[in-house]
């Protein structure tokens, strides 16, 4: 059975950093962190394939970095700068390559206060 687990959410200030860890039970081929904020859809946030590409959402690029160590099937997300309209529910997400297949983390709470 796919295990997502999350850790390093929390509360912090207005331009504070954040640091959240997704340790997978198995490697996958792309893995990411997509983000749900009340009464909004879920958004991708970030993605990083097994051989680095990444990819952004518009609002969180040059604050956030993705990165993976794939000796530990495990993805980061560094989130600097950070702002209130970040505050969500941040999910891990992992999929197969050439695969519909998505895997998801229980989820974690991210507060931004201002």
């Amino acid at each position: 059975q796919v295990q997502l687990v999350e850790s390093g959410g929390g509360l912090v200030q207005a331009g504070g950093s954040l640091r959240l860890s997704c340790a997978a039970s198995e490697s996958f081929f792309n893995m990411g962190w997509y983000r749900q904020a009340p009464g909004k859809q879920r958004e991708l946030v970030a993605s990083i394939t097994r051989g680095g590409n990444t990819d952004y959402a518009d609002s969180v690029k040059g604050r956030f970095t993705i990165s993976r160590d794939n000796a530990k099937n495990t993805v980061y997300l560094q989130m600097n700068s950070l702002k209130p309209e970040d505050t969500a529910v941040y999910y891990c997400n992992a999929s197969p390559a050439l695969s519909r297949v998505n895997y998801w983390g229980q989820g974690t709470q991210v507060t931004v206060s201002s």
